[in-house]
């Protein structure tokens, strides 16, 4: 009945609507990463008042994660650190959802090779989401990040 119910909402939606963007990512500016150490860089995220995403660790399977993700670069991912999630009850779920809302952040812990080779580089990844209201979610979406770093010695 849940995921019956979040598809018919999602159905319902104009294409219009369906490509709304709720939520914006700010990259850091001036990342200085030192070749055979490990730094932890930052990204700002901001969602629309009204809107949520589901968290890392979803309530339900059938949920779309906040998921992201690093290409292979100058840099090597650990680990990517998310906030605590709130729950949250909507009106399609009989369950309170868990989620993220307005600012929040994500941390990414890399790794630098001992042999990266010095010089500006660039980072580029991937954040998946789908965000919804109390009442609909939108279409998912993939945002492309890239980061510009400098790596030193």
């Amino acid at each position: 009945m849940l995921l019956a119910a979040c598809w018919l909402s999602f159905a319902l939606l104009s294409p219009a609507q369906t490509d709304t963007n709720v939520l914006s990512v700010t990259a850091p500016v001036g990342v200085v990463l030192k070749a055979g150490a490990t730094a932890e860089v930052k990204l700002k995220l901001a969602l629309r008042a009204g809107y949520h995403v589901n968290s890392n660790t979803p309530s339900d399977k059938y949920l779309i994660p906040l998921r992201l993700t690093w290409n292979p670069g100058p840099a090597q991912v650990e680990d990517v650190v998310f906030p605590k999630p709130q729950m949250e009850k909507v009106a399609f779920s009989p369950n309170p959802l868990s989620v993220f809302t307005g600012q929040f952040e994500l941390t990414t812990r890399f790794k630098v090779p001992a042999t990266a080779a010095p010089g500006p580089s660039a980072l580029i990844g991937k954040l998946r989401y789908q965000a919804c209201n109390d009442r609909m979610c939108l279409t998912p979406k993939n945002l492309d990040v890239a980061m510009q770093v400098d790596i030193v010695r």
